[in-house]
């Protein structure tokens, strides 16, 4: 799916109530088997492209008690999963599949890589059944993504 208009109109943002209230749901899902700090990366920079590519999904800035400025944070929440790499393949089909689905994938390939043109050429000669995905990033109706990435457990 595209993102050129993907994600809350303004009258959707809704700083004071539950997360679970928006209308759309964000989960990122991670191979359970990749490393600690490869995993943190991976959901860093799959984070990072949501907030750029969902409209409303970062709140605004807050002061804290003395005054400084906090950059904004996402409203909406976003819930970190774990799935074995065989489950998160298996994910990232349904979610690609599903319309009104916005996919945010983290190949391995854009770990190894140093120089973002490499990891691009890299990219344009995989296929993607052949991704091998430290995390995905799934943005979407919420009882869609529900069931995409239902019997999923949490990171602990």
């Amino acid at each position: 799916m595209s993102a050129d208009v993907f994600g809350f109109a303004p009258e959707e943002v809704q700083l004071d109530g539950p997360t679970k209230a928006a209308r759309l749901k964000w989960v990122v899902i991670v191979d359970e088997a990749v490393p600690a700090g490869q995993m943190v990366n991976a959901v860093a920079c799959v984070a990072a492209s949501v907030g750029q590519s969902v409209t409303g999904m970062i709140g605004p800035e807050a002061p804290d008690a003395s005054g400084r400025i906090h950059p904004g944070l996402p409203w909406a929440g976003c819930t970190v999963l774990r799935a074995t790499a065989p489950q998160l393949a298996e994910v990232r089909a349904k979610a690609v599949a599903s319309a009104g689905v916005l996919v945010t994938e983290m190949p391995s390939m854009a770990q190894r890589t140093r120089v973002y043109t490499e990891y691009m050429a890299e990219l344009a000669e995989t296929k993607p059944a052949d991704l091998d995905l430290c995390a995905i990033s799934i943005v979407g109706p919420r009882n869609r993504i529900s069931k995409v990435v239902k019997g999923l457990d949490l990171l602990p």
